[in-house]
């Protein structure tokens, strides 16, 4: 533990000073939470036991530093969670997921990867409350380490945790990315009451996700979730689900896209977030020509690289065996047929057969 957290009191108008200074660097909101989550690492213990995480054992890894902010972050007492939109100026979603010859990519993956930006932004805030108060003892998290991020959130009373899992903000919908500083200050914590949960009986995330991955309300099986097949899953994509992902190459934004309360959603005002090379836009068959080299260049900085270029080609031909057929469309995948990788071959094999068979029954 820090000697300001030790010896110097805290002043009682910090957590709002803290608000001040987040909005000034970029974020939209910050709040304050305890780092009690007993309810939470319950939840957590259940999905995993169900196995919903699927091959991302690291959720699996160590969950007591998950649900215990001083396991992770020894000296911790108090954690500030930040928010920064992320939806960009773009094409509208819905007509790209409408147009099969077009490639679908996850609003918050066109522009720059958000991890080291949040991450850079969140230091110069705890530098500013070290300038404040003095030294104290903090780590600073964007999705880069054991955090039950969502909860800590919904305690900082910046949302409510919705029915398809994501964080929803009254007055901002769900477009945006949460960040924390876990700190030794022992910060006074929200005198207000919770968030009320506002979905009501809405269940319009629940009917809208093409592989019925949002099980039960608030809960994810990852396992069907095409964010998860598209980015995280390494292998094969099961057969099942492949015509069900539809022209989604990376990630998935349907429950949002739904959700009501998107209606407030803010725009993006980190220009880095904006899209890039025209991927709100582009033809499928176009980014299935990238080479390795030129998808290493052209996604260079950007969350696309999590999938890898194996992935990447892999989800582009179920995009393309689920695309109308056209002499483009086919002749693409003739082209990676014989590809070196034989996650890809299969793929475009399964993209291939799927022509042919409604050519056949056509």
């Amino acid at each position: 533990m820090s000697p300001a957290s030790q010896l110097a009191p805290v002043p009682a108008d910090l957590p709002a000073r803290i608000v001040d200074w987040a909005r000034e660097l970029g974020f939209a909101d910050a709040g304050i939470s305890s780092c009690e989550l007993d309810a939470d690492a319950a939840h957590l213990r259940d999905w995993l036991a169900q196995s919903r995480h699927g091959q991302m054992t690291w959720m699996a890894r160590d969950p007591h530093k998950r649900h215990t902010p001083s396991a992770l972050h020894p000296g911790t007492l108090s954690v500030i969670s930040v928010r920064m939109p992320y939806r960009p100026l773009a094409a509208d979603a819905q007509q790209v997921l409408a147009d099969g010859e077009r490639a679908y990519i996850s609003r918050y993956a066109l522009g720059r990867d958000y991890h080291k930006l949040m991450r850079a932004r969140l230091r110069k805030l705890a530098l500013r409350i070290e300038d404040a108060v003095g030294p104290h003892g903090y780590r600073v998290f964007a999705d880069s380490a054991p955090v039950l991020e969502k909860a800590l959130a919904r305690d900082a009373r910046l949302g409510w945790i919705g029915k398809h899992t994501l964080l929803i903000n009254e007055q901002s919908g769900s477009w945006f990315f949460l960040g924390e500083i876990y700190t030794d200050l022992p910060l006074p914590k929200p005198s207000s009451a919770p968030v009320t949960d506002r979905c009501g009986r809405c269940m319009a995330c629940i009917r809208i996700c093409p592989t019925q991955a949002i099980v039960a309300p608030y809960q994810l099986d990852a396992r069907r979730c095409i964010s998860y097949l598209t980015i995280e899953h390494r292998g094969a994509i099961p057969l099942e689900l492949r015509q069900l992902i539809g022209n989604r190459v990376f990630g998935c934004d349907d429950c949002q896209l739904v959700c009501p309360w998107n209606r407030h959603a803010q725009l993006a005002t980190e220009a880095d977030f904006a899209p890039r090379h025209g991927l709100d836009t582009a033809r499928l068959v176009d980014l299935f020509a990238w080479t390795e080299d030129e998808w290493r260049r052209r996604t260079e900085g950007m969350a696309l690289r999590r999938a890898g270029y194996a992935g990447w080609l892999r989800n582009l031909a179920v995009a393309l065996g689920n695309a109308p057929r056209s002499q483009a469309v086919i002749d693409a995948l003739n082209r990676r047929a014989e590809h070196d990788d034989a996650m890809v071959r299969e793929h475009v094999a399964w993209a291939l057969a799927r022509h042919r068979s409604q050519t056949a029954s056509g």
